[in-house]
């Protein structure tokens, strides 16, 4: 009992710490700080895949299934997010391809 209660302690410490600190990012930074912080994403990856692999009961195995899911969609999402604002800074041949053809 007391071991849930301070489970419970430490995530809604965790999730109020985090809320605060993203909170006071500036806003041009948020891409490249949740861009560069992907490698936490795998790490919550692999720790879902060990909870689900030493998972006992039904329930526990369910929730690590959907734990693993969302580890995956959340790093996949992630490197997503990260080709797409990598794409936005290489320089477009359009302007130079349009001045080509007219000439």
């Amino acid at each position: 009992m007391i071991e849930g209660l301070a489970a419970l302690y430490i995530f809604m410490l965790a999730g109020f710490t985090g809320y605060e600190i993203i909170s006071r990012v500036p806003v041009i930074l948020h891409t490249p700080l949740m861009s560069g912080s992907n490698f936490v994403h795998g790490i919550v990856l692999v720790g879902a895949m060990i909870a689900l692999g030493i998972a006992e009961s039904t329930i526990e195995q369910i929730i690590g299934f959907i734990a693993v899911l969302l580890g995956a969609g959340n790093a996949v999402g992630g490197y997503v997010v990260t080709e797409r604002m990598l794409e936005m800074f290489k320089p477009s041949d359009k302007g130079s391809e349009q001045k080509g053809s007219e000439g």
